[in-house]
């Protein structure tokens, strides 16, 4: 039966759960989604392209799902994930993990089961047990939505917790049936945020005691990140050194004067921190994926943190203010200018401010000597500008957090508490569509690129000039050297790795073969305007 455009436009139209979804979607600002069209949520992707949304399509949801945790980054926004039932769902959980563990809001759709079916292990397809406990395992808040009426309030209030407190993934999941059900009601709104208040008497002790202080410093978390303007005028007044953590890598331009990098693991910056007498932590849990077994033991610490289950963890805290970065900091920043302006730094603290630059430097050198001239050659012949994304490899977590200064928040993207393999390609895939004008770069090690290759193909066709520079060292060196440690030999660690020059190119990449650092560094630097993704392959012993 042929179908005439009328009856083919008439169809597109007409408002069903599907389009319940899509058009929450566009209310709330949606103009991209990350996903796979499935069996089972096609009603939602009927209506995608009437409202302006455009679908990147991915070769695995999990590929899916950190090109969100990328895109939500760069963009400022949430990232949105439409996935279909059952093993696609699943295959985004992961994804969802490290987004809820690295705090970054990102919006999973899922289409579900027939309604009725849910639990009964009727042998429908694509059953499996329970994906909505399984997501909300991974989730801030999750939902299944039974009616089109409820599936658009429950998009409109996952906007809403995506925005209120820590920024974490939300899952919304739809019966099939659900989203091909006739629809005639109105699109639901997200309601108004409310931020904690703040308490003005903690602002004022805060503000005493890092006025007061000979010695203050600053560590911005994640959570600094969208108070990274305050971070620096407070750094400034008071002549604070400022250390991140990865997350909060960028926060104060790595090139500022004030700035420790994003170093916090490092023996000689926690022993250099407990000699601050005035410490203030802004958005950062102080964990062990960020401290590597150290600790933070200053006496004086001040923590700052929408989360307020945050504010006790790890690290004591003597004054501790629940609210959002900006506002805490803005009034801190406002009540020391009612205060006399502070002296200059005494040549003793610029010479301690110096020797600790030095020591930090030191430390990460003899850490991670095999990767800091990739890191650096990158970093001299690239943009300032440029996105970096790193994964689960030594060239990132020795290397790039170390050897790769970024001038601004969200330009490198990285996941340190999951620190799962196979993210950086995605990733980097998230950050070239929300900024495609900005040099996007990938840097990770061969066993992490093998987790997420398919990605490539994504990249291909959606025209992305993204180079992916790979550090191949044959395999997972870092568990070869954990086995080495503890005297076993190698087992399981030592790869077969494809001739990944060849196989870019058969994908529709472009491959080339670099020679040493500085050659992949003028290879990256060339592969910038390149229509379409590069693959820079560098040989390790």
């Amino acid at each position: 039966m042929t179908i005439n455009q009328t009856d083919a436009t008439r169809t597109a139209l007409h408002r069903n759960g599907g389009s319940a979804v899509a058009e929450t979607l566009h209310k709330h600002g949606v103009d991209l989604i990350f996903g796979i069209p499935g069996t089972h949520n096609l009603e939602i992707y009927r209506h995608l392209v009437r409202l302006g949304i455009r679908p990147v399509t991915h070769r695995h949801e999990q590929g899916a799902g950190y090109a969100a945790d990328g895109y939500s980054q760069v963009a400022g926004k949430p990232g949105v994930v439409i996935t279909t039932s059952g093993p696609a769902t699943l295959n985004a959980m992961v994804a969802a993990g490290t987004s809820y563990a690295e705090s970054r809001p990102v919006l999973i759709i899922s289409s579900g089961l027939p309604s009725g079916t849910e639990y009964l292990d009727g042998g429908e397809l694509h059953d499996t047990k329970d994906t909505l406990a399984a997501m909300a395992s991974m989730t801030e808040w999750s939902t299944r939505a039974n009616t089109p009426q409820e599936a658009t309030e429950a998009i409109a209030h996952a906007f809403e917790v995506l925005a209120t407190g820590r920024p974490r993934p939300v899952y919304v999941e739809i019966p099939c049936d659900v989203l091909g059900q006739d629809w005639d009601g109105e699109v639901a709104t997200a309601g108004d945020i409310v931020t904690p208040a703040l308490d003005e008497a903690l602002v004022q002790q805060a503000t005493l005691l890092l006025g007061g202080a000979t010695r203050p410093a600053i560590i911005a978390g994640g959570g600094a990140r969208g108070a990274d303007e305050q971070v620096r005028l407070l750094a400034e007044r008071l002549s604070a050194p400022v250390i991140s953590t990865c997350n909060g890598k960028g926060v104060l331009s790595e090139d500022h004067a004030l700035s420790l990098g994003a170093n916090i693991r490092l023996k000689s910056a926690q022993e250099w921190l407990a000699g601050s007498d005035a410490l203030l932590v802004v958005g950062s849990e102080l964990g062990d994926s960020d401290l590597w077994e150290g600790k933070i033991t200053s006496p004086n610490v001040i923590r700052i943190d929408i989360a307020e289950s945050q504010l006790t963890l790890n690290a004591p805290a003597r004054i501790a203010i629940h609210a959002d970065a900006t506002e805490a900091l803005s009034a801190i920043v406002a009540s020391l200018a009612e205060q006399e302006a502070p002296a200059a730094p005494t040549e003793s603290a610029a010479r301690d401010l110096a020797e600790v630059k030095a020591a930090l430097a030191a430390e990460a050198r003899a850490d991670g000597e095999t990767w800091f001239e990739l890191n650096d050659e990158l970093r001299r012949a690239l943009p300032a500008d440029t996105i970096i994304a790193g994964d689960s490899s030594q060239v990132t977590y020795m290397g790039t957090v170390h050897f790769f200064p970024v001038p601004s928040k969200n330009s490198f993207l990285y996941m340190p508490r999951v620190a799962t393999l196979g993210y950086a390609l995605p990733a980097a895939i998230g950050a070239k569509v929300a900024k495609p004008d900005a040099p996007v770069v990938a840097l990770l090690g061969d066993g992490a690129l093998m987790f997420s290759i398919q990605e490539l193909v994504t990249a291909v066709e959606q025209g992305l000039s993204i180079v992916v520079v790979v550090a191949n060292n044959g395999g997972y060196r870092e568990i070869r050297d954990q086995q080495a440690a503890r005297g076993i030999a190698p087992v399981g660690v030592d790869l077969h790795v494809p001739d990944l020059v060849a196989l870019a190119n058969a994908i529709g990449a472009t491959g080339e073969r670099a020679e040493n650092a500085q050659d992949a560094a003028t290879r990256a630097r060339a592969a910038l305007g390149r229509r379409g993704p590069t693959v820079i392959c560098l040989d390790f012993p």
